[in-house]
Formats: C-alpha cells, sequence, structure tokens
C-alpha cells in the first residue's frame, strides 16, 4: 500500500471508531475523481458504510461522467462533515470531518448490489415498505458501487 503523510493537525485527530460513527450518520459528502483535462471532478454522493466489510457504498447510473472517468482511474476521495456542535458559552461551531482515500468499483453481483441498495434506503426512505416499492421500481437499473478504504482520516475542528 502507499505511503501517506501524516496529519499535520494531529491533535485534531479522531479516533477510528470516530470516523466510523461520521460515516454512518452523514446524509451524504463530497467524493472527488481525476477529472478531464486535469480538473478535479467533485460531486455529491449519498453512502452507506457497512461494518461487515469496511467498504462505503453509492449508488447512481450506469453512464455517465462519474462512470467514464472511474474507467480511466479507479482512485477517489470521498469527505463528509457531521452537521457539528456549538458548546456552551461558545459561539464556534466544532465540526467532525473524515478523508477517506480508496479505490471505486462497480458491484457485479446483482444480489449484493440490491442489498446494500436496500442498507443505504434505509437511511433515507420514510419505511421498509417505501425502500421495496423503490428496488422493484428502480432496482434492475442502478449501478452500486463499492469503496475500499486506502486511508481513512477524521479531525475534529473548532471554527474560532
Amino acid at each position: 500500500m502507499a505511503e501517506f503523510k501524516k496529519m499535520r493537525r494531529f491533535k485534531q485527530e479522531i479516533t477510528k471508531e470516530e470516523c466510523i460513527e461520521v460515516l454512518k450518520k452523514a446524509p451524504r459528502g463530497i467524493m472527488a475523481f481525476h477529472g478531464e483535462n486535469g480538473y478535479p471532478y467533485a460531486i455529491p454522493l449519498n453512502q452507506y458504510y457497512d461494518e461487515a466489510d469496511g467498504r462505503l457504498y453509492f449508488h447512481g447510473a450506469r453512464d455517465g461522467l462519474k462512470i467514464d472517468l472511474l474507467a480511466k482511474d479507479n482512485k477517489v476521495c470521498f469527505t463528509v462533515m457531521d452537521e457539528g456542535f456549538v458548546k456552551e458559552g461558545e459561539w464556534a461551531l466544532n465540526i467532525k470531518s473524515v478523508v477517506c482515500l480508496g479505490r471505486l468499483e462497480t458491484v457485479t453481483d446483482h444480489d449484493k448490489a440490491i442489498e446494500q441498495c436496500r442498507m443505504l434506503g434505509r437511511k433515507f426512505y420514510p419505511s421498509h415498505e417505501a425502500v421495496e416499492e423503490e428496488i422493484a421500481k428502480a432496482g434492475g437499473r442502478v449501478n452500486v458501487l463499492a469503496m475500499t478504504i486506502d486511508r481513512m482520516t477524521g479531525k475534529l475542528v473548532n471554527e474560532s
């Protein structure tokens, strides 16, 4: 595995467990790709963190720029942050952010893809029935992507 630079603001670093909690609770993050003509390409995506395999899962279309870019280079960066909090008597927002570097690939096993869609849907839909209705409607067209995390770092930032 590649060597990564140590976090400069190490006193603000949060634990792996805290990082995972942020990944699980945050509704969406920003995924950055190696884009066209040397420009980065970053888009918001909903995610599901699967504790069983330690991977992040995303859903989307089978075609488009994101898929074209992945065919050229599957290394990506995914960043999330929580809603933050303000300590009593202070004004500054405290935010936990997590940066994941890894490799993104299409889930080719249809049953696994549908199960990951189901898990992702449970974060957003009001009921199990609503999730199943959406899967019945769009499950045959969905593209599920899995990110193997090579590096995960997180920190607590005070915005003062």
